[in-house]
């Protein structure tokens, strides 16, 4: 892997990047899954996290849910997880866990699942098919009874997401939103699962960055 990934972040500096723009929509999703748990307990997993702020500027503007909810960020880059570490603290998040760790391996998720809100962003575009599938079928092992996804992918060339929308119907997933504008190619996907949780297996290997 030889992608710098705090520089693949700066682009998020510019709020019409298309970056930024996905990540207003993601945020957005977040804010809505708030409002309908209505201040209830839960728990927020995500995957690839980078800095974490598809979750943390959301939750730092609602301290009566962040107080609530147990949150895992699960990135590798120990610079990007350094800024999310940094991020929750300024913020006051105290149920916030950056975990420096490997997402593509299951082991790297014991004690933060199951989740009620589980976050793959940034994740899909990076991996081969083959991968992909396997994290699809692998996600209701990482979630709670209707639990929430929201993932994002690409769209360039010839366009995946059909199939990744198929694949997440296979594996018991409901879709509930669905976001590809004309003038951008990104996507995200919003699926909430409506077949029975199961069991993670440990000791598995989900996916690897290609780049």
């Amino acid at each position: 892997m030889t992608t710098d990934w705090v520089r693949w972040h700066e682009p998020y500096a510019d709020p019409s990047s298309s970056l930024s723009r996905r990540r207003a929509v993601v945020q957005d999703v977040v804010g809505r899954w708030l409002d309908d748990r209505a201040g209830g307990p839960g728990r927020v997993l995500s995957i690839c996290a980078g800095d974490g702020r598809d979750v943390l500027e959301v939750l730092a503007g609602r301290p009566e849910d962040a107080c609530l909810l147990d949150v895992a960020l699960v990135e590798l880059d120990p610079r990007l997880a350094a800024a999310a570490t940094a991020l929750a603290l300024g913020a006051g998040l105290d149920r916030v866990e950056v975990r420096v760790a490997d997402a593509g391996a299951t082991d790297s998720y014991v004690g933060a699942i199951p989740a009620d809100l589980v976050l793959a962003c940034g994740v899909f575009g990076n991996v081969s098919d083959d991968d992909v599938h396997r994290t699809v079928a692998m996600l209701p092992g990482l979630c709670a009874e209707d639990a929430l996804v929201v993932w994002t992918r690409g769209r360039d060339g010839t366009d995946p997401t059909p199939q990744l929308r198929r694949w997440f119907a296979e594996q018991g997933f409901a879709e509930r939103e669905w976001h590809a504008p004309d003038d951008a190619r990104y996507s995200v996907g919003v699926h909430q699962l409506v077949g029975s949780p199961t069991p993670l297996q440990p000791g598995r290997r989900l996916f690897t960055f290609l780049r």
